[in-house]
């Protein structure tokens, strides 16, 4: 028996509420990456800084600038002319020592959650839970091209796969986050960023974690993403070749020590990575003690003094004035200068950290 042919069902009077984007509020769109890049262009002078930033850190990767990297700056960036400020004592520093240090500054716009908080000022620019993506993609845009007229480098953490579209060209180092250096996802954008990317270990302390994204995102990748247009693309890459891993303690504790970096080096060394090591002083390296980094620091510069040649950079989380606030509160309530979400050390012991630091390792240029 043969059943007679049934029409199929316009599409126009299909109903799928019932099934498809149950759980969404609302669709907010967004103007093209491309878009807000022709509102707020890279000056001349930016894109020539972070080119030369670029090339630099790559120099230092690769054992041809003996320089260390410091990547210094607020755990997040809350307030734009809190963060300026702290941005023009910074570049001070980093325009005196340049001889001897490559300064970055820290420039974290998106923040992971273990599991809920401000996730950023890309997410909340407002900090009212508003979550107006659109001004905070403008924000952020604004602040970097403000940074790199200082002549200051930035770095800052990728965590949605979309965002690097509307501020990548502005920064000059990356960071993948110890909770998503194991995401294929990230592995995949960080073979396709134009600049160095530091994997961290995992947050249980794992290096292998680390070393497995290294190697993947040097390797060419094919991922789903949007375009300057704004698109969906399939997103063909060349492969990072300027990956490295970022120490940063774990559950298990610190791993920064003489013994933690052999060890690091003898994985790099097994994965066929060349060794190069940044090490982040703050986090499970300072136990979340944020007084604690400048020893951390110590520990670093006693081991370059001592001959390591694989440890090419530090991270120092620091902001105007020592600690932490709680947050949310009513922003009228917020302490000028004080970090909404990782405790930091003062701009006081900042600057002191930062000429300890040339001390120790200008003999080595002279």
């Amino acid at each position: 028996m043969t059943h007679a042919h049934r029409p199929a069902t316009p599409l126009s009077t299909l109903d799928t509420t019932r099934i498809d984007d149950t759980r969404i509020k609302a669709v907010r769109p967004l103007i093209t990456p491309a878009l807000l890049q022709e509102w707020q262009p890279a000056p001349a002078a930016a894109q020539a800084l972070v080119e030369s930033s670029r090339a630099a850190i790559s120099r230092v990767l690769q054992g041809q600038d003996d320089r260390l990297i410091v990547v210094v700056g607020p755990c997040s960036i809350h307030d734009h002319g809190q963060a300026m400020e702290y941005a023009r004592q910074l570049q001070t520093h980093a325009d005196a020592l340049q001889n001897d240090l490559l300064i970055v500054m820290r420039v974290y716009f998106e923040k992971p959650r273990t599991t809920v908080g401000w996730k950023g000022l890309v997410m909340d620019p407002h900090l009212d839970g508003s979550h107006d993506i659109a001004a905070g993609l403008r924000l952020g845009r604004s602040f970097l091209r403000e940074v790199l007229d200082l002549g200051l480098p930035t770095a800052t953490e990728f965590l949605d796969p979309i965002t690097p579209q509307y501020i990548a060209d502005l920064v000059c180092w990356g960071a993948i986050g110890a909770r998503t250096t194991e995401s294929q996802t990230h592995r995949q954008l960080a073979s396709g960023l134009s600049m160095a990317i530091g994997f961290k270990n995992g947050t249980d302390g794992n290096l292998q974690t680390g070393i497995n994204a290294i190697k993947a995102a040097g390797q060419p990748q094919t991922f789903l993403g949007v375009s300057l247009d704004g698109a969906a693309s399939a997103i063909v890459t060349k492969g990072n070749p300027n990956c490295h891993i970022v120490l940063r303690g774990g559950s298990a504790g610190p791993n920064y020590s003489v013994e933690h970096i052999t060890k690091t080096e003898q994985a790099l060394t097994k994965g066929g990575l060349p060794l190069s090591i940044l090490v982040d002083a703050s986090h499970d390296n300072s136990s979340k003690k944020p007084e604690l980094q400048p020893d951390v620091i110590r520990s670093l510069l006693a081991q370059i003094s001592a001959g390591n040649t694989s440890i090419m950079g530090a991270m120092v989380e620091s902001n105007i004035e020592a600690g932490n606030q709680s947050f949310p509160q009513p922003k009228e309530a917020l302490r000028y200068g004080v970090s909404i979400t990782d405790g930091c050390i003062g701009w006081d012991t900042t600057e002191k950290m930062v000429r300890e630091i040339h001390a120790a390792l200008a003999p080595h240029f002279a």
